[in-house]
């Protein structure tokens, strides 16, 4: 090997020859997990992302410690949080959970690597200057799910044909709330069907919104994706099977705990995912040089056990469209 060459691999070895040494003399690395949701409904997330951890060569427990930080859907909480993360000197910030923690990561750090999932355009949103080259200390996946909305709809349309007004639940304290409304009222009004949007982020402003969709009379329900949402999974549930309801909602999880159907990502792919990226940015790699991932694959999910206690039919198309049926 060329002299030059060789100063560069040692170069190369070098720059990620500390934080090896450090995992490998019993100092475990410190991972950051910036969350918008809750612990006690994103378990099997948490062992997502762990997984992806350990493909990458970092265990829990063993040459790695997770500071877990959650905000349980109240969005106002992320800023002192990540700044937590921040003074603890995690190497690594896991941003999840939704666009709130990641965009609070970012105002809480330069310097710190932070990888993302978010259900929006990281361009957009100002997270990233570009998909291949990410810049800055940012990298991540994006999920698209927040787009769906007007797909989710035209699903609960063949879920509930001939209802009359459609109830949808929005977040306004949501980044992507505002694009989320009008997208529902942009398909909705193409089809013409008629729809009423209540907007909650707050448990009594939850409480709020079902009165006023049971008052205004609707005969199906369209939860957008949102994490506060996801914190409240299942009284959303509870509601819509109180008022037999056919509802559909963002991800499976949904479908499990009992609602009728679902439409979105596999969020544990995603989790994986950006346990995987952290391990890279752990072994040295650069945010900046870590292209944003795409997940493109969504999922129908049907709990035709539920669809069978409310009534409600179940088309033979939407069965053939169907990723996977609860029975």
């Amino acid at each position: 090997m060329r002299r030059r060459e060789l100063i560069a691999a040692l170069g190369g070895a070098l720059a990620t020859w500390p934080l090896t040494l450090k995992a490998q003399q019993g100092n475990p690395l410190a991972v950051g997990f910036l969350s918008s949701r809750a612990p006690e409904e994103s378990g099997d997330l948490v062992d997502a992302f762990r997984s992806g951890l350990k493909e990458g060569g970092f265990a829990e427990g063993d040459n790695a410690a997770i500071e877990y930080r959650w905000a349980h859907g109240d969005y106002a909480r992320l800023p002192a949080l990540a700044h937590e993360l921040v003074n603890r000197k995690v190497a690594v910030i896991a941003a999840v959970g939704g666009d709130p923690s990641p965009l609070a990561a970012k105002a809480a750090t330069s310097t710190i690597p932070i990888v993302f999932a978010v259900g929006s355009d990281p361009v957009g949103i100002g997270l990233v200057e570009s998909f291949n080259r990410p810049g800055g200390n940012v990298t991540g996946v994006t999920t698209s799910t927040n787009a769906m909305e007007p797909k989710r709809l035209a699903l609960l349309r063949e879920l509930a044909p001939g209802v009359g007004l459609i109830g949808a639940l929005v977040n306004p304290n949501f980044p992507a709330a505002a694009r989320q409304a009008l997208d529902i009222e942009d398909a909705a009004r193409a089809i013409n069907q008629r729809i009423v949007v209540a907007k909650a982020s707050t448990d009594a402003e939850l409480d709020t919104a079902f009165a006023s969709q049971v008052n205004a009379g609707i005969g199906a329900l369209l939860v957008t994706a949102d994490p506060y949402f996801d914190t409240r999974r299942d009284r959303i549930v509870t509601f819509a099977a109180q008022h037999r309801l056919p509802a559909i909602y963002q991800f499976r999880q949904f479908a499990l705990a009992g609602g009728v159907l679902s439409y979105g990502l596999n969020f544990n792919d995603v989790y994986r995912q950006v346990g995987a990226y952290a391990a890279k940015v752990l072994k040295g790699a650069k945010p900046a040089d870590l292209p944003v991932q795409q997940v493109t694959k969504f999922e129908l999910v049907i709990n035709m056990k539920t669809a069978k206690a409310l009534g409600i039919a179940i088309s033979d198309n939407l069965l053939s469209l169907a990723d996977e049926v609860i029975e």
